[in-house]
């Protein structure tokens, strides 16, 4: 994961892979048929350890939960050696929305999409599902301007913006 994240998709090739993962060429292969099939493997893992870190919040009122979650950008952010959102950045390489990288990147987007908008439907949301799109955008513009910005003013704008969007209705 580590390589595809720092070094970008499209720039790390299958031998350095390989090479730091110290397996035989045949062994990788026989595991991953395809670079796109290594790449649809990392995206899914990271989608899966995002959607245990949401699964082992605090159950807490929806308006909470969802600051939770989103705020969840700032502990990513503010880790240390933040270089942008490992789903957009893959988006970015992947330009074809047929390809199995790109649906990989949409099922964690639904996923997304759909748990913010469950949380605001049980909150009373007048329209929900418009309003975790905008969370999802929200989300994706402070991923991206935590890595080109600051990242330490990351977690305020998290809160400010969120609770802006949720205190609007």
């Amino acid at each position: 994961m580590r390589l595809f994240y720092e070094g970008g998709i499209h720039a790390v090739g299958i031998d350095r892979i390989i090479a730091e993962a110290g397996v035989a060429k045949a062994t990788f292969y026989n595991h991953f048929p395809s670079k796109d099939d290594l790449v649809v493997a990392y995206l899914e893992e990271i989608d899966r350890l995002g959607r245990a870190a949401v699964a082992a919040l605090p159950k807490q009122p929806p308006r909470k939960m969802i600051l939770a979650i989103m705020g969840r950008i700032s502990e990513a952010v503010t880790a240390g050696g933040w270089r942008g959102c490992p789903f957009l950045n893959a988006a970015a390489e992947y330009p074809d929305p047929a390809s199995p990288v790109r649906q990989a990147i949409n099922a964690r987007r639904i996923w997304y999409h759909n748990s913010l908008e469950n949380l605001l439907a049980e909150d009373g949301d007048p329209a929900p599902s418009v309003t975790a799109s905008l969370l999802v955008a929200l989300s994706d513009g402070l991923l991206e301007s935590a890595y080109l910005d600051d990242t330490e003013s990351v977690p305020a704008l998290v809160c400010e913006a969120v609770t802006r969007l949720l205190d609007r209705r």
